[in-house]
């Protein structure tokens, strides 16, 4: 099992759910947080926290993963204490809407294509070749079972995180004869901010969505990750699907009345 003391994590989206989770297992284990998200409030709370209760040594980044110029900027400007990453966490990401295609939003749609897929290949071209250089690192890519089967609705969601997947295998054969690993955590239902995100702040839409069912955590996923990065350097997960009991596809969930 590979130590996390004194690692250097950056975790994209930290500002809530999955990304919030992440935060608080690494730094329980001792390892160096650069923080990134557009809610720089959120982030100082988080800090705050984290700080009082670990004592972790943490960077935040006011940062929009969309933009490339801003993540350039970021990433090239890091203090050299920090400039080092060993692990690269794209949780950065979200769905909008639940349309039939030829009913979509173009804005839903380029808040989706520009988030999930752009703005991780901007965070995987500007932190993976100093990992390259170093010939160490992990890159843990926040996937979905969206990316493993379409449902009503999710057509242009399912296609982002279709790409993810596609990412990461390719990346992965990039860097082979590198020890740089690659994995893509896929999740099923999680009960973060994600469904009132989707619909637009509706919070009693989104309350239906885990209706019935005891759906993953954050911290379920926060836990899967971190057991991917700590594996001997020899080995790399590549793929680790994860969903509640309640649920068997995207489309099969046993909702409990």
């Amino acid at each position: 099992m590979i130590s996390l003391e004194n690692k250097i994590i950056l975790i994209t989206g930290a500002s809530s759910g999955i990304g919030t989770a992440c935060a608080r297992i690494f730094a329980g284990a001792g390892g160096k947080l650069i923080l990134a998200a557009r809610r720089l409030e959120r982030l100082q709370q988080l800090a705050d926290t984290l700080s009082k209760d670990f004592s972790t040594e943490i960077h935040l980044l006011q940062l929009d993963v969309r933009d490339r110029s801003a993540v350039a900027e970021a990433i090239s400007t890091l203090p050299p204490t920090w400039s080092e990453i060993d692990i690269l966490i794209n949780n950065a990401g979200l769905s909008r809407g639940l349309d039939k295609l030829h009913e979509g939003s173009f804005q839903d749609w380029e808040d989706m294509i520009d988030t999930n897929i752009k703005g991780l290949l901007h965070l995987c071209r500007y932190v993976v070749p100093g990992m390259v250089n170093r010939d160490r690192g992990h890159v843990v890519n926040l996937g979905s079972i969206a990316g493993h089967q379409t449902y009503p609705g999710g057509n242009v969601y399912c296609a982002t995180k279709a790409a993810v997947r596609a990412i990461s295998e390719g990346l992965k054969q990039d860097l082979l004869g590198t020890r740089v690993r690659v994995t893509s955590v896929d999740p099923g239902m999680v009960e973060t901010e994600f469904s009132q995100v989707r619909f637009h702040g509706d919070t009693e839409r989104a309350s239906k969505v885990y209706q019935g069912v005891t759906p993953l955590t954050g911290d379920d996923v926060a836990d899967v990750i971190f057991f991917c990065v700590t594996r001997s350097p020899h080995v790399n997960i590549n793929e680790v699907v994860l969903m509640p009991v309640d649920q068997a596809s995207a489309t099969l969930v046993n909702r409990r009345t």
